[in-house]
């Protein structure tokens, strides 16, 4: 078995365009823990069921600090003698055809899952000193436990070598706040992030577009949804990795549910389509976008009335995002235009400023939170809610910077067995998102292809096919 083959290519691929940027990154990471060791695995391979597994995906920190794809490999950065750390990559070397795991390994062997880029290959596409996988036990062994961090809970194995640490609150307090820090420090996008970004939701545009043309295709069948989710899915796959999340395709009364994935509703002409979804990109960058869609291509006057108050409450909230206001601005403009509505159409059984009060003792507090649900921002990057590990001062309660993307994602939405609203208005749910990136001088809509407002929406859809 092992004979007759011809000679393997070894060419070595140029280095990966992300490089400098993670050598950059882990020098600013390294500069918050100058005497500590630092540890941070990429994760491992998980079974989805028996002999299957899951599409694997590595750790959104462990890939911002060094770019690799490869499971089960971990970064180890040593602090030095010149105040820097010195970065040793750990990964599975290639398991060519001198080796027994080329044809007897199904999970990693090459013969079973194809060529992987090993030691020599890692080393030269990101420029970081790389050792077999093999070395690993030995060099977290060599590690003191009083002046190592680990970013624990992505490798079992990574977590059972250092248990010999006898766990303290300051161990685990200390691990924390690597974890925080890294959260912290993503924050801020580079300008290779933001191109990242900007190639993924351009895809995601496109999947909206190919979804809304698929809407008479997706209305002959009884679970249209999920029609529309493959739709969608065909085009992440296509133009990056994957979908960054789960879709959300939710049509009819399911627009009202806020994490609606199951995806297996019917799509009616007369009904609105809500489409929550996102393409990540091959550099693992996700975009994040909503749209809620008229099945038949026009909306009727009272789902109008409802996207057209949140869409003034999306201009609001975009409008708020600049360099130096806090992020809960955007929120809490889009809000002061949402309740003011629900107060002029009766819903509100106090002012606006009443229900608008943060203190949660007032009377009156957050009654509009019926029809709202959720805040009307989040980072976005690496993770679709994205840095989420910083602490409140460094991001609910800090003022925005530019180089941030969140998005503004203002929603109403009116449950079907809700009592409190007029029968017509039940079941209609509507949310329109943008990913908005914040400027020197104030912000850019990364998604202002896609069209927003009803009377643009109407139009997109009468000069496409595939309305019904």
């Amino acid at each position: 078995m092992a004979s007759g083959w011809a000679p393997v290519d070894d060419t070595v691929a140029p280095r990966d365009e992300c490089a400098p940027y993670t050598t950059k990154r882990r020098s600013l990471l390294a500069t918050r823990f100058p005497a500590d060791t630092l540890v941070v695995p990429s994760g491992g391979i998980h079974v989805r069921a028996n002999d299957t597994d899951y599409p694997f995906r590595p750790g959104s920190d462990f890939f911002w600090l060094t770019g690799c794809h490869e499971p089960d490999a971990v970064l180890i950065l040593h602090p030095n003698a010149a105040g820097d750390h010195d970065a040793v990559l750990y990964l599975a070397d290639r398991s060519d055809r001198s080796s027994s795991a080329f044809y007897t390994d199904r999970r990693y062997g090459e013969l079973w899952v194809g060529p992987r880029p090993g030691v020599r290959e890692t080393t030269a596409a990101l420029d970081v000193e790389c050792r077999p996988l093999p070395e690993l036990p030995e060099a977290l062994a060599r590690l003191a436990p009083a002046r190592t961090r680990v970013l624990r809970g992505l490798d079992a194995r990574v977590d059972r070598a250092v248990s010999r640490w006898a766990p303290t609150t300051s161990s685990a307090d200390r691990d924390a706040v690597l974890a925080q820090t890294l959260s912290e420090l993503r924050l801020v996008k580079d300008d290779f992030e933001i191109a990242r970004l900007d190639e993924a939701v351009a895809a995601t545009i496109v999947g909206f577009t190919e979804c809304m043309t698929e809407f008479e295709r997706a209305a002959a069948l009884p679970n249209g949804e999920r029609w529309l989710e493959g739709t969608f899915w065909r085009r992440a796959r296509v133009d990056g990795n994957d979908v960054g999340y789960g879709s959300i395709v939710a049509c009819g009364p399911h627009s009202t549910t806020l994490h609606w994935v199951r995806d297996d509703g019917p799509v009616r002409p007369g009904d609105l389509a809500l489409l929550d979804m996102g393409v990540e990109g091959r550099s693992l960058y996700t975009a994040d976008l909503t749209r809620t869609l008229p099945v038949g291509g026009r909306f009727s006057p009272l789902q109008r009335q409802v996207h057209d108050v949140v869409y003034q409450a999306q201009q609001a909230g975009i409008a708020a995002v600049r360099p130096g206001a806090t992020f809960l601005d955007p929120h809490r403009a889009a809000m002061r235009v949402i309740a003011a509505a629900l107060h002029d159409w009766g819903l509100l059984p106090v002012t606006p400023e009443e229900s608008l009060s943060e203190d949660p003792k007032a009377p009156g507090a957050g009654l509009h939170r019926r029809y709202t649900l959720h805040s009307t921002s989040h980072m976005l990057g690496l993770d679709v809610h994205d840095c989420a590990q910083a602490r409140d001062e460094t991001y609910r309660d800090a003022a925005l910077e530019a180089g941030m993307v969140l998005t503004v994602e203002p929603g109403l939405y009116f449950q079907p067995d809700d009592l409190t609203v007029p029968p017509e208005l039940r079941g209609i749910g509507v949310r329109i998102e943008d990913d908005i990136l914040v400027t020197s001088d104030g912000s850019r809509n990364m998604s202002a292809g896609l069209v927003r407002s009803a009377d643009e929406v109407e139009r997109w859809m009468a000069g496409e096919a595939g309305r019904c």
